[in-house]
């Protein structure tokens, strides 16, 4: 949702806002926002289709182990972290100014997202608690790392300190999203009500966890280890190693406690689900890293087609899910299980990689970003 221009070569303050071509982007983050996209729609499957992950069981159970496994809690860690180097490529490109009109044109979107398409927006969250990076304009990777360190060591040890206390056996109580016989116009109005007081909650709960993830991702812009990977094999390869051995059995952990019908089992697979997603996340990061710097990407470089067109590729994933699942459309929520699901959300997820692909060989912006543009930069664009 943020630009893929490599790091600046002049002092922050100097920096002028400038479009960015698509012989300037890097081609590594664009490739990481493509795969991050496919990973997120594979784990939302659950709320666009209504399945519980404690009530699978055969096919289903298995493939809700390799949702957990290698997808949940690691994509969205991801694009949470492009997002940050994003928003400190605007600080370089044009300062808080440019910053906070991007976030309050965000915020427009995933309101829009939230109300009028799926109640499980990350845009409005996303442009919120970026505005605490407006503080950390100058800061160096270093002091972002401890930043996000802090902030996360403090989401962590409050999520802990919750789920130790929560009454063992007490069931989950999800409510649904949608039920039989609602109509487009209910959900929506429903949404509307609930938007304000879910933002809160959301940015309450999960606050300091998305601004550790902000803060990681402008260090790995600032450190240039997204634009110049073949600069930082090393690095690349400690984030390859010590992601995975932590990551894996962080997310067997998830595995187990998602097949927990339980309150604080719900608690700790969070708190794992985050952890251990981020730690995998590194693990992701430096294996494509260190192919991009070989040059080596292969077919993985056709992902950057639809990691340029993130927004456009988010909400269309939004759109057809609801369409398909909520009952307006064709009804089948509640009805699928972890396998279709999955299946189904790799059928879409690759075809927006192909189509972005072909849609790039015509236009070299995606419509719902020409949108954002012209909303944060009016005529100038």
């Amino acid at each position: 949702m943020f630009s893929s221009e490599p790091p600046s070569q002049v002092p922050f303050s100097q920096a002028q806002p400038a479009a960015t071509r698509p012989s300037e982007r890097a081609p590594l983050p664009d490739v990481l926002r493509g795969l991050a996209l496919l990973g997120i729609l594979c784990v939302n499957m659950q709320d666009f289709a209504g399945y519980a992950e404690w009530a699978q069981q055969g096919g289903n159970r298995a493939a809700q182990v390799v949702i957990d496994l290698l997808f949940n809690g690691k994509f969205i860690s991801l694009f949470a972290m492009l997002f940050g180097a994003g928003a400190f490529v605007l600080l370089e490109r044009g300062g808080r100014n440019l910053l906070l009109r991007r976030l309050a044109a965000l915020l427009l979107v995933g309101t829009v997202h939230f109300i009028f398409v799926w109640h499980g927006d990350i845009i409005a969250n996303y442009a919120v608690v970026g505005l605490a990076l407006l503080l950390l304009e100058r800061a160096r990777p270093r002091l972002l790392v401890i930043v996000g360190t802090l902030a996360g060591a403090w989401w962590a040890l409050g999520l802990a300190m919750l789920a130790a206390t929560a009454r063992p056996g007490l069931l989950r109580r999800v409510p649904a999203e949608v039920s039989a016989g609602q109509s487009y116009l209910e959900i929506m109005q429903s949404r509307a009500r609930d938007f304000l007081g879910d933002l809160g909650s959301v940015v309450a709960f999960d606050g300091f966890w998305l601004l550790a993830l902000f803060c990681f991702g402008g260090a790995l812009y600032r450190s240039g280890v997204l634009w110049w990977p073949q600069q930082h094999r090393p690095a690349l390869r400690w984030m390859l190693v010590g992601g995975v051995l932590v990551g894996l059995p962080l997310s067997a952990a998830l595995a187990y406690l998602n097949t927990q019908n339980a309150y604080d089992a719900s608690l700790w697979g969070i708190l794992v689900r985050l952890i251990g997603g981020f730690a995998l996340t590194l693990g992701y990061l430096g294996g494509v890293g260190l192919l991009a710097a070989s040059g080596k990407l292969g077919w993985l470089g056709f992902f950057a087609a639809s990691g340029r067109l993130a927004l456009s590729n988010y909400i269309a994933q939004s759109l057809i899910m609801t369409t398909l699942f909520y009952p307006y459309g064709g009804g089948g929520y509640g009805q699928w299980g972890a396998l279709p699901t999955l299946g189904l959300a790799l059928i879409v997820g690759l075809a927006q990689v192909g189509v972005s692909n072909l849609y790039l060989r015509r236009w070299q912006i995606g419509p719902l970003e020409w949108a954002l543009r012209k909303l944060v930069y009016g005529g100038r664009r």
